[in-house]
């Protein structure tokens, strides 16, 4: 599967560490940045990664800053985007299952590396249940236009 992934400063580390487990994983996994600790601006990184997304160039975003809230808030002012922020395993299935978000969210300052490679595996396998949750996602894309 291609996945984009993109963080700030906050989240450099942890995006760092999520590429390697990804690939590990088997995924095509492109890095769009930051490249360091320097501080950055996270809708520099953010905007791209929903931008191509939202294209279809890849099958899911990841996005992560120090509490996630940043980059969560630029994905979702992207058209075709739905993205959740996501802490534990629990939303990151429901979110798939219920809203068929397309990019995950996360706070590297609120989770460790072991519980958001735990979010990501759980993202990543879910599927969207469709049914009444169809209609539901229907909505938010005819708003969107």
């Amino acid at each position: 599967m291609k996945i984009i992934i993109g963080s700030d400063h906050g989240g450099f580390e942890l995006k760092n560490e999520l590429c390697t487990y990804l690939r590990e994983m088997g995924h095509e996994v492109e890095d769009a940045g930051c490249h360091s600790q320097s501080s950055v601006d996270y809708p520099d990184y953010a905007f791209p990664v929903c931008e191509a997304v939202a294209k279809g160039e890849f099958a899911f975003g990841i996005l992560v800053c120090g509490t996630g809230i940043g980059m969560s808030i630029c994905a979702n002012k992207v058209r075709g985007i739905r993205c959740a922020l996501c802490s534990e395993p629990v939303s990151a299935a429901l979110t798939r299952k219920h809203n068929n978000a397309n990019v995950l969210a996360m706070g590297a300052r609120i989770i460790g590396k072991e519980l958001a490679k735990e979010i990501v595996r759980t993202f990543l396998s879910t599927e969207f249940d469709g049914g009444r949750h169809e209609n539901r996602v229907n909505k938010i894309s005819e708003y969107e236009k």
